[in-house]
């Protein structure tokens, strides 16, 4: 009974998608890069550590290159391919990270409240207010410069605004009758949280989600940019990085920094078109505004 009953709202929820216009196009933007990502680098395989000739650096787009060669000789196209791969990889892992324990804190914080709720919000407040980039700086350069550690440090300092809508979810479902009858019955705190508080607010942790997926795709970027990522591994923020390394917007190889950048920018916007429309897809009361 139970699994049709979630059958119909996932069926529900799929019939409400393809009926918002915002929610189709960044589906189906995000649908197209990930199978970029998957099946991209199987097709045109690329090697960081491939060097060309000397006349073949910075060639334009062309027949052979559809977008030209970056100051090494390596075909940009296929790098652009190869990098959709770890950008995407890193970009959904640290959300996967940072949401876990934003969750966590918020319905822990919002359940118990008192003393568990102010050391929590505290420390929810303090990763809100240190400014993020400097912190992310400092931790990618004290790990080191792998996509791991990168991982880790986008999701370890991007939970703070997960946790703070979630706690205020959880104080208001925390004071509904089934909850209170559950208490009163003697469930433990355990059985509450995971079977009847996390229910209720996971459909405002999906759609927020989908917004911090796209924070940790411009962070990843952005520490990449700065030198801080993984120069071993191909992504669309190490490209901008050796593409301003070599002048290429100062020499006019545009093919070199435009691709990455037009990327990042679809991806992102992809995520964030469908973190508002999921929003209002699952409250009702925004589409009625």
């Amino acid at each position: 009974m139970k699994s049709n009953i979630k059958i119909q709202r996932i069926m529900k929820f799929a019939g409400d998608v393809k009926k918002n216009k915002l929610a189709l196009i960044g589906s189906a933007t995000l649908v197209f890069f990930l199978l970029v990502a998957i099946f991209g680098p199987m097709l045109l395989p690329f090697s960081t550590m491939d060097i060309g000739e000397a006349q073949d650096m910075l060639l334009p787009p062309s027949g052979e290159h559809w977008l030209g060669t970056d100051d090494m000789g390596r075909d940009v196209f296929a790098y652009l391919v190869s990098g959709a791969r770890i950008s995407l990889l890193i970009g959904i892992l640290a959300t996967v990270i940072s949401m876990v324990i934003g969750t966590a804190i918020g319905i822990v914080a919002g359940y118990f409240g008192k003393i568990a709720d102010n050391i929590l919000m505290r420390l929810t407040d303090f990763f809100l207010v240190i400014p993020w980039l400097p912190l992310m700086m400092v931790l990618a350069a004290l790990l080191g410069t792998s996509i791991w550690n990168i991982i880790l440090v986008i999701g370890l300092t991007s939970w703070a605004g997960t946790a703070r809508v979630v706690r205020a979810q959880t104080l208001s479902v925390r004071e509904r009758q089934f909850v209170e009858r559950t208490i009163s019955l003697g469930a433990n705190h355990r059985h509450i949280m995971m079977r009847h508080i996390l229910p209720n607010v996971f459909p405002l942790v999906f759609a927020n989600t989908v917004l911090v997926a796209s924070v940790a795709i411009v962070s990843e970027t952005t520490l990449s940019f700065l030198g801080l990522g993984d120069p071993a591994r191909a992504s669309w923020g190490m490209m901008l990085h050796y593409a301003f390394e070599c002048g290429a917007a100062s020499t006019g190889a545009y093919w070199y920094y435009l691709p990455p950048g037009i990327c990042v920018v679809v991806v992102v916007l992809s995520f964030t078109l469908m973190g508002y429309a999921f929003d209002e897809i699952m409250n009702p009361k925004l589409k009625e505004r």
